[in-house]
């Protein structure tokens, strides 16, 4: 870089950061020198700070968008003080239920910071457990739209059609070799900046440990004291979690990454954020240009993160399992969420539009662009009839399919692997999504531990009380 290009693109970063500074009130550029502070201290110092490389996780939503933003300015508030600053890096987990509207608004803060040419910044993106440049252009993989397809539908049937487990478990099983992969790519990093405060992360974790105690998985009391641990940890419920639910049909992960050889330090800045509401931060709003995503899949709220979908699989689940209207399902729903889906500023049109037949099209359109499957898939999933034997196929077909039940001595052939027809091959693989050999392994498999079987209408038990997190 010449002397004069360097000079040119210093007086840029000054300008981001004077304009950055204007959007602070006086408590926010206190929770600035503080973090300034804190990585200085972890860095070991003003001397050592410009070999101190970050990691934060950016998924596009207000905490995180706003943590990058601080993170910005603080590297270069060191920058115009010291002669070299921390290195950033900043990963986005690219999963089904991220839409074109949330990789825009990740894109376009990226811009405002200008952190594309900055050579002290890495902007990375996972998909399918690939580390890639991040590109918000990039289409979606197929390949991983076709796991994640899979891994959803499964998760519903073993779970007898958990909602919360369908629309949730596979992105939040995901996270642990996310954090491993971007954390050690590459040469690794040494510190991991979140603004998740500890009660989300608790939440988490409770999660994830509830869902591995489901399939079976023995769950050691306590928590590794390392970061590296821990993700190993949640990487290792995943993988216990599949090997349950695939049986002989698991296929392991094919891993590169390595644990970290340092110690992986952890800057929390959500105490710093306490008396802060990005929401209304002109930081956001103004500087950043963020746009909500009402569409999106949203990790602060596990029981609510994809509530557009979430509404939809209420509606047909009141229809097809509980014969009730499908708007009641939805209204249903969205009382319940309505707190929850405001903080994600889904607007009052939306939500009232949800129960109608256009609301419903919408749904229905979104389920298939994102997640490939349509309203036959997703209603045999919350029936999920071909679990322990197909004790609810028949009850399925008689709700659902009648002009079946004359096939249904034969379907029972066709899920326990006996010469059938082609025909009704094709019929079942269709209805269902899934390929033969994955229903005829559901057919033998009972339910998760914690879900049972109630009749025609099944319910997953309550949820276990959040786990602390400690250390963090």
């Amino acid at each position: 870089m010449s002397t004069i290009h360097e000079q040119a693109m210093n007086y840029v970063y000054q300008q981001v950061l004077q304009r950055l500074i204007g959007h602070l009130t006086r408590a926010e550029r206190t929770a600035l020198q503080l973090l300034v502070q804190r990585i200085v201290v972890a860095a070991g110092g003003m001397e050592q700070v410009g070999d101190y490389k970050v990691l934060v996780a950016h998924g596009g939503g207000e905490v995180s968008s706003y943590t990058l933003a601080l993170l910005r300015a603080a590297q270069l508030s060191i920058a115009m003080r010291a002669p070299r600053t921390f290195h950033l890096r900043v990963a986005t987990l690219r999963h089904s239920g991220m839409t074109e509207g949330r990789l825009d608004t990740i894109n376009r803060g990226y811009s405002r910071l200008f952190l594309h040419d900055d050579p002290r910044v890495e902007l990375l993106m996972v998909e399918n457990q690939d580390v890639q440049p991040f590109n918000h252009q990039r289409p979606a993989s197929a390949v991983g739209r076709e796991v994640s397809q899979r891994n959803m539908l499964m998760v519903g049937h073993v779970t007898s059609g958990d909602c919360r487990a369908t629309l949730c478990n596979d992105t939040y099983l995901s996270l642990g070799d996310f954090y491993q992969r971007v954390s050690t790519w590459n040469g690794g990093v040494h510190a991991l900046v979140s603004g998740d405060s500890p009660r989300k992360q608790s939440h988490l974790l409770a999660w994830l440990k509830k869902t591995a105690q489901g399939s079976g998985i023995s769950v050691t009391r306590g928590w590794p004291r390392s970061l590296s641990g821990l993700f190993a940890r949640m990487e290792e419920w995943s993988a216990g979690y599949y090997r349950d639910v695939y049986g002989e049909h698991y296929v392991a992960s094919d891993n590169p990454s390595k644990p970290s050889h340092r110690h992986l330090a952890y800057i929390g800045v959500a105490d710093l954020l306490s008396d802060v509401d990005p929401a209304t931060s002109t930081l956001l709003g103004e500087f950043m240009a963020y746009a909500p995503d009402p569409l999106g899949f949203h990790f602060s709220y596990p029981s609510y993160s994809n509530p557009l979908l979430m509404a939809h699989l209420r509606g047909l689940q009141a229809q097809s399992l509980r014969e009730l209207d499908y708007g009641a399902g939805v209204e249903g729903f969205i009382l319940q969420a309505a707190p929850y889906m405001r903080r994600l500023h889904m607007s009052e049109e939306l939500l009232a539009q949800a129960s109608t037949r256009e609301g419903r099209m919408l749904s229905s359109t979104y389920a298939n662009q994102f997640f490939g499957l349509d309203e036959t898939q997703l209603t045999c999933l919350l029936f999920s009839p071909f679990i322990h034997h197909g004790e609810r196929l028949e009850g399925y077909l008689r709700q659902c399919h009648p002009g079946m039940l004359v096939a249904l001595p034969e379907l029972h052939k066709v899920l326990q692997g006996k010469p059938s027809s082609d025909m009704l091959q094709q019929w079942v693989t269709d209805t269902s999504g899934l390929s033969m050999p994955l229903l005829q392994h559901l057919y033998r498999k009972r339910p998760l531990a914690g879900v049972q079987l109630r009749g025609t209408y099944a319910t997953p038990r309550g949820h276990a009380r959040a786990c602390q997190l400690s250390g963090r």
